[in-house]
């Protein structure tokens, strides 16, 4: 489902030809407007993830095709600004909470994050009804308001959510609870 980033020509190719769609390339956080651009960017990435100033993977599909990207950016103490997309082609198929699922646990499980932050446009409507579906996600205009008026300093463009370790922790067991009494009835 992710694996860590590439300069591989044809992965670089194909995530190149996904993110300029006009559905998806308004959103991207890290914008290349050449296939070389997009292929400097990603040695860039590679690198400053080397350094510890961001995390980012591939997004795969299950024919470990690259669809997309996740990435954790501005790393600072414990915390990070989530970064993701994925080509227009594979929306609303369920790639979105997987990948973020996958991501999360490295996050918070190997990598010592205690809270991912999401910044999204106001305007993103389709991002926005992503990240409140997620039972783990609280929305943090108010509660973490020394970010969000970091992130607005020019004016309110961005709305503000957190994903903080211990609610997706308790997501994880609730939804293995459940898990297990399904297989309990069934059995």
């Amino acid at each position: 489902m992710l694996k860590k980033r590439e300069v591989n020509g044809h992965e670089c190719r194909i995530l190149f030809d996904l993110m300029t769609h006009p559905d998806v390339f308004p959103y991207v956080r890290q914008k290349a407007f050449s296939y070389d651009e997009y292929v400097f960017l990603t040695k860039q990435t590679i690198e400053a993830e080397e350094r510890g100033e961001l995390i980012s993977r591939t997004i795969l599909d299950e024919w470990e095709n690259p669809i997309g990207t996740i990435n954790l950016y501005d790393i600072e103490g414990n915390t990070g600004f989530l970064g993701t997309w994925i080509g227009k082609p594979f929306h609303g198929k369920g790639y979105n909470s997987l990948a973020k699922d996958a991501f999360f646990k490295e996050l918070f499980f190997d990598r010592n994050i205690e809270t991912v932050y999401m910044r999204i446009r106001k305007e993103n409507i389709r991002s926005k009804k992503a990240a409140e579906k997620l039972s783990y996600v609280l929305q943090a205009n108010e509660t973490k308001q020394d970010v969000f008026q970091k992130l607005n300093a020019t004016g309110y463009i961005y709305d503000l959510y957190a994903v903080p370790k211990d609610l997706y922790t308790m997501a994880l067991m609730r939804q293995s609870l459940k898990e297990e009494e399904s297989q309990q009835m069934e059995a």
